[in-house]
């Protein structure tokens, strides 16, 4: 198999390129990068003062708006957002605005540049749960608005998605510890190996005196197919073989824990971003070979083009308009799947399945707290006033537990305005609390 891998950051810019490039932005006076931006990021405003090597300037235009530049800059799907609506695609120039982005967070970490005020934490206390990208949001944008803010993480490192979802290669771990360290200087505490609905519940939480509760805990439970041979100990969902490979690079379990061994043939299921992390991240165990299975063409994929371009590049193999109809295996090992592929069946020696099409929220908080109003596929419902509240008064729930964003920066999005709803909420909660308690 020709592989191409290379995990280097040697694409990154050096200060010179990053200002060359950002002379080039057109400074537009109706930019149609920060339309496609889903948070509005104010892109012409900070290049320009990168432009001019004003980092530190440009740097705090990006915090009014993002408070996870240097994973957005890695993450974002740039091709169909910021860059993909830039002037200068009419001559297939667009500015390298997510590599702009990565430079100013990463230079700006590397320096210790940015040291916001602290402001006084008076406005009220709120509970987070979950520390991913929405429940990052939540909490910085609270602090920074006067709220005592404390995360509750299940894991025993904060992080969420952005740590056990999206391989190192995409998202180095470094980066994420520095952004959630900038959010805990803003005065938010983490506890990392507390879980809601099993340590405590949302009541508790409540008599211990938080005036709000927002939950961002993502959506951890697989979808899974029903394939015959679907239940082989080689069939593994992306999610949790993802999960394994981070805890491996992190030192926390050995090579023998991760469900993809060495010269293994690899089959995966699904087409979008986890699937292509899935594909990719399998040849970097020294899978043998790999190859993406999908239902429908190239045109129809939810996986941006340049992640499915460098998959390509590095080894995968991928099988359009088709579908693995069994899995077949002797003792408890899988040996080969039966694939109906154009129309026709053709059987094929196989290893690993690894299923990435997509996941679904745990129960474990509303089966253990009354009021929370779920759909048919567990997702929670949530109010438009204030924004994000659940059926539960003081419960707020955004990001992927309520079935709106798909990305990571539309769970930010998302976040941004739960966020404002929880303020809102808070200060009519404080205001009718002052009324009660004084006399005409």
């Amino acid at each position: 198999m020709n592989r191409k891998i290379n995990d280097s950051a040697s694409d990154d810019y050096t200060m010179l390129e990053a200002i060359e490039e950002a002379k080039r932005c057109l400074h537009c006076k109706n930019p149609l990068c920060k339309k496609g931006c889903p948070i509005s990021n104010d892109m012409p405003d900070w290049i320009r003062e990168l432009s001019m090597g004003n980092l530190g300037n440009a740097m705090a235009i990006i915090n009014a708006k993002s408070n996870l530049p240097a994973v957005c800059g890695r993450v974002c799907a740039h091709e169909r957002q910021c860059e993909g609506n830039c002037i200068l695609n009419k001559k297939n120039a667009h500015i390298h605005i997510g590599k702009l982005e990565r430079f100013v967070a990463d230079f700006d970490s590397a320096m210790n540049l940015t040291r916001e005020n602290l402001v006084p934490k008076t406005r009220g206390r709120v509970a987070v749960i979950g520390s991913g990208p929405a429940g990052l949001t939540v909490a910085g944008e609270l602090s920074r608005k006067g709220f005592d803010v404390e995360i509750f993480e299940m894991e025993p490192e904060a992080g969420g998605v952005l740590m056990l979802g999206i391989p190192e290669y995409r998202l180095p771990k470094e980066v994420v510890r520095n952004e959630i360290k900038k959010i805990c200087e803003l005065g938010v505490r983490i506890h990392c190996n507390v879980t809601i609905g099993k340590d405590f519940t949302v009541d508790d939480l409540f008599e211990k005196g938080f005036d709000a509760i927002f939950m961002g805990t993502g959506t951890g439970k697989p979808k899974k197919l029903s394939i015959p041979g679907k239940d082989y100990e080689g069939v593994r969902q992306a999610i949790y073989f993802l999960r394994r490979v981070s805890l491996y690079n992190s030192g926390l379990i050995s090579r023998d824990e991760i469900p993809v061994k060495e010269n293994d043939r690899v089959f995966v299921i699904g087409c979008g971003n986890t699937a292509m992390d899935a594909a990719r991240t399998a040849l970097r165990m020294d899978a043998k070979e790999v190859t993406v299975v999908y239902h429908r063409s190239i045109e129809n994929m939810s996986a941006l083009r340049a992640e499915y371009d460098d998959a390509v590049n590095e080894g995968v193999r991928f099988m359009w308009n088709s579908s693995i109809t069994e899995i077949r295996g002797e003792n408890g090992i899988i040996k080969e799947v039966s694939i109906n592929s154009e129309g026709e069946e053709i059987v094929l020696p196989a290893d690993r399945i690894v299923m990435a099409v997509g996941s679904q929220p745990a129960s474990r908080i509303v089966s253990t707290t009354e009021g929370i109003k779920v759909d048919g596929k567990g997702y929670v419902l949530t109010r438009e006033t204030p924004y994000g509240m659940t059926s539960r008064k003081g419960v707020f729930a955004g990001g992927d537990v309520t079935n709106r964003p798909a990305t990571v920066v539309h769970a930010m999005q998302d976040a941004r305005k739960v966020s404002d709803g929880i303020m809102q909420y808070v200060d009519a909660l404080k205001l009718m609390s002052e009324i009660d308690s004084k006399e005409i």
